[in-house]
């Protein structure tokens, strides 16, 4: 029997539960189960709570049939515990480290008490860090054991369950329950404390609760808030029919009034989520709750929560209106003045638009961006390309930079950037994909649906993992990152590890849509014909080894530094191979690999409109940290990854896993320092031996595992068509990548025998 089990009710929290999980099970204290409860999650919560409980037999999963919410979740995970004492942990918090040898301690130094009560801190996206008012009774409590009646100041204590051990024998002796409804947690850490014989206190921070942003049980609108009153209604009448003496009852009134009032008002205020028609029931019987039971000589703080608290306790709603309608007009004068400032620093376009928000929407009009506006690709193209085969109704329309306009694909229809039409269809149009931002002051309305669909898989930290790494985040607005994905109401996700990082490091309400990434289906659907198209256009001969090199961008350097010595690597290659250079999107052409090319060293396709065409034509992939080598697994050909500064781009950047660990499913193939390794790695045929191949087969099946070449089609019929659900994934088994180019070639009757041409002259 373990000693303690840790509950962790489960619900769309796939971007937080593997370091929830983490935080249990890396502590130095092992005699600990993990029930996981999947309450029906429609996202893959489910699944990584079956890998955690593959690797770790501490952990039991339990799927419940349908989502209850998380009251029902904890008992239902309450009732599989085994341990000696519960702690109900919530998915996207944390438990620090050491925590559950403290308690243990602690627990055994006190006899076994009926609840432990320890302290926590809570955080924010921004990483602020409000610690709890509980440290005072905490560290005064020391190593003493009481009860409620005796310390009657421990019902003040955050109303909360993860910051509490429970005696499971207690609690199945007195038959606690969550049940459904809202804010029944604050009932039962409330109850355990009045029903308890023993509590004993630990005076450090075992959790650490994280305030998410985006949809919650306490932030979605509606009258469950009402909730709230009923749960202290009870307590109130359970502290009053109890045994204990009047002065007692007395004192445990007081400590639960204040606290009480504390959450009423974060409740109330009209920034809240309760609802315009729950609003003035919810301050008549607040208003009632506070008089009736408010402690001789309590007076409200002076601030915006006993400002609340005043006006509530009028009685009223209509005093209670008045009261705050001093306040209220103060900030709609502020707001009025900001917003005339702000009116005289617009520019006309941004007048015109908001003229042209007040018009409907237009139903079958879509606008595409990608990479900034610098024309058609990447997977709002896939998309853009799909919709015009399956839902011909939808007219798409791309926003472009004037500098970009000319490379537009004939008869694709486009708008300039802050041009009166660009600002007509951002206002109208019913559906806007980007794979980055639109610029400019967008406001996303209401009836407007917004596909967010990225342009790569994460290595590098991304978002508000940024923050901790100056190089990169020290120009960027994160506020206006986190408005940027508050607009979004999906995100496509090529993979299970990108679907989690997106979640934590833009968080908001979105949905996010495994699909595969679009742009990846021509990696599927392709034949040998569009390999020896691609490889044609190019100039490729028949025979020849064509390598694509895409060295990625390094935030540290100012301009782009090619990482390789290309004449050495070309040198040691020798005959029979073609060096394709593909330099980073944010720079413009190169004058060193102009001059290479020129020589006829190699093969520059930095501005190449498709590097998914690029892609085909090559029989292998030469990367550093690009994330194109997630896309190209999809081909399942060969990868070399080139690391000679991946300590300085890991320290400057960030990654999320050891490119160069050697394990399979973070390492894609074989890993070279220098030019001279590169050419080995060629030369002598590793670089598509078999034990490069088990490692990009590994590879490809975690981060290939949506893309299947339906991508397009799922997005096209989930999003622009509404269809419920998402189109199955065809088995990875039986998925047939486009051939490679000597497939591709052995398919083409009019082929030669191979190396019988020289490798294109290049320049």
């Amino acid at each position: 029997m373990p000693r303690i089990t840790v509950v962790v009710p489960v619900h769309r929290a796939q971007g937080f539960l593997r370091a929830c999980l983490e935080s249990v099970l890396g502590q130095s204290f092992t005699d600990v189960e993990v029930v996981a409860v999947d309450d029906a999650s429609p996202d893959a919560s489910g699944a990584i709570i079956a890998e955690f409980a593959a690797a770790d037999p501490r952990v039991k999963p339990l799927r419940l049939d349908r989502t209850g919410g998380t009251g029902p979740a904890r008992d239902a995970g309450a009732a599989l515990a085994t341990g000696d004492y519960l702690l109900f942990l919530d998915a996207d918090d944390l438990m620090t480290p050491g925590t559950l040898a403290a308690a243990d301690a602690r627990l055994r130094a006190t006899g076994d008490p009926d609840v432990l009560l320890f302290d926590h801190e809570r955080f924010t996206v921004w990483e602020n860090i409000q610690e709890s008012d509980d440290a005072d009774f905490l560290g005064e409590a020391g190593d003493s054991v009481f009860t409620a009646s005796d310390r009657p100041e421990c019902l003040g204590t955050y109303p909360a369950v993860w910051n509490r051990l429970l005696r499971r024998a207690f609690w199945e002796e007195r038959g606690f329950r969550f049940g459904e409804g809202a804010y029944e947690d604050v009932a039962v850490a409330s109850r355990v404390l009045l029903a308890a014989t023993g509590i004993a206190c630990l005076d450090r921070v075992g959790v650490r609760w994280r305030k998410r942003r985006g949809i919650s049980v306490g932030t979605t609108p509606g009258r469950h808030h009402l909730a709230v009153l009923d749960r202290y209604e009870a307590l109130f009448a359970e502290i009053d029919g109890g045994d204990e003496a009047e002065d007692r009852k007395r004192e445990q009134r007081a400590a639960l009034y204040g606290r009480m009032a504390v959450l009423l008002a974060a409740v109330g205020e009209d920034g809240s989520p309760l609802t315009p028609d729950a609003r003035p029931e919810y301050v008549r019987r607040a208003g009632r709750l506070l008089g009736r039971y408010r402690p001789a000589g309590w007076t409200a703080p002076d601030s915006n929560e006993g400002r609340w608290l005043r006006a509530a306790g009028t009685g009223s709603y209509g005093r209670y209106r008045a009261a705050l309608g001093g306040q209220a007009w103060t900030r709609k004068l502020a707001r009025r003045i900001r917003a005339r400032k702000n009116a005289l620093g617009r520019a006309v376009y941004q007048r015109y638009y908001r003229l042209r928000l007040r018009r409907p929407v237009a139903p079958n009009l879509v606008v595409y961006a990608a990479y900034w506006n610098r024309g058609v690709s990447c997977n709002p193209a896939a998309v853009y390309y799909k919709a015009q085969e399956i839902a011909p109704h939808l007219r798409g329309v791309w926003v472009v930079n004037k500098k970009d306009r000319e490379a537009m694909p004939p008869g694709v229809d486009h708008v300039v950037v802050n041009s009166r039409r660009y600002w007509d269809v951002l206002a109208r149009a019913k559906y806007l994909v980007n794979n980055a931002n639109f610029t400019g002051q967008v406001v996303k309305r209401p009836e407007q649906v917004y596909l967010q669909t990225h342009h790569g898989t994460p290595l590098k930290h991304m978002g508000m993992d940024l923050r901790a790494r100056p190089a990169v985040g020290k120009g960027m607005s994160f506020g206006r990152l986190l408005d940027h994905a508050d607009q979004w109401d999906f995100s496509l996700a090529a993979n299970q590890h990108s679907a989690e990082v997106w979640e934590r490091v833009y968080p908001s309400g979105y949905e996010t849509l495994p699909s595969g990434y679009p742009r990846n289906d021509v990696f599927h659907t392709a034949g040998a014909d569009e390999v020896r198209r691609a490889r044609e256009s190019l100039g490729l001969a028949p025979g020849t080894t064509a390598i694509l090199y895409a060295p990625t961008h390094r935030d540290y350097q100012r301009t782009f530094v090619v990482p390789l010595d290309l004449e050495r690597l070309c040198r040691e290659l020798g005959p029979g191979y073609t060096l394709m250079v593909r330099a980073h999107y944010f720079y413009g052409q190169n004058d060193a690999l102009e001059a290479l090319h020129a020589a006829g060293t190699i093969m520059d396709v930095s501005q190449h409109p498709s590097v998914e065409e690029l892609s085909l034509a090559s029989d292998a992939l030469l990367c550093d940290f690009s994330s194109l080598m997630f896309d190209y697994a999809n081909l399942d050909r060969p990868i070399v990854v080139h690391a000679a500064d991946w300590e300085a781009y890991r320290a400057a950047r960030g990654v999320y896993f050891d490119l160069l660990s050697g394990r399979h499913g973070e390492t894609p193939g074989v890993v070279a320092g220098d030019e001279a390794g590169l050419a080995r790695a060629f030369r002598s045929g590793a670089w598509r031996g078999p034990e490069a191949a088990a490692l990009r087969t590994a590879f490809r099946q975690r981060f290939c595992a949506y893309d299947d070449g339906l991508a397009a089609e799922r997005v096209v019929r989930r999003v622009l068509l509404g269809e419920p659900s998402l189109l199955p994934y065809r088995p990875l088994q039986d998925r047939r990548p486009a051939p490679a180019p000597a497939g591709a070639r052995d398919a083409d009757p009019t082929a030669g025998p191979a190396g019988e041409r020289p490798a294109v002259p290049l320049g």
